[in-house]
């Protein structure tokens, strides 16, 4: 067994969950249980098939923040990383640094973990599993299929 590394989150310090719909929901469903006073605040962001760019459909975000809030953006499947790039922006617009947010995923791929190296430095991803490619179409190989179509047995 190696160190692992801990960090604990103080009770009295604001937590946000951010789920990315639909899928995203599946992951923060019982988010509350784990950790205390936790505010969930949802955000819609379809990726176009052909360009493979974000849209956003829903933003329920607030104007900004509580000061020291640490956010939890929870979207099982990170791809291509257009979608969480734009999530990640939304929130850091309104005054979270990189260093209070946490990415939680199910699956992710490189060219999404390069993305948000680069570009959040000092953010943390956790992924259960990191599959090895992305095809032209922007999908996850091998990957699960839709995670919102498996979670909510559409």
């Amino acid at each position: 067994m190696g160190v692992a590394s801990v960090e604990f989150i103080d009770p009295r310090e604001p937590v946000a969950i951010v789920p990315i719909l639909r899928a995203g929901l599946a992951l923060s469903e019982h988010a509350s249980s784990i950790l205390p006073a936790t505010k969930t605040y949802h955000l819609g962001i379809l990726r176009d098939e052909e360009t493979l760019q974000p849209t956003i459909y829903l933003n329920k975000l607030p104007d900004n923040f509580p000061e020291g809030s640490r956010v939890f953006v929870v979207d099982p499947m990170l791809a291509t990383g257009g979608t969480i790039v734009a999530a990640l922006d939304m929130i850091k617009e309104r005054g979270v640094d990189n260093n209070q947010i946490k990415v939680v995923s199910a699956v992710a791929a490189p060219p999404a973990l390069k993305k948000l190296s680069e570009k959040f430095p000092g953010l943390h991803v956790y992924a259960g599993i990191v599959d090895p490619t992305v095809n032209d179409k922007g999908f996850i190989i091998p990957g699960f299929g839709d995670a919102g179509d498996r979670s909510f047995g559409t």
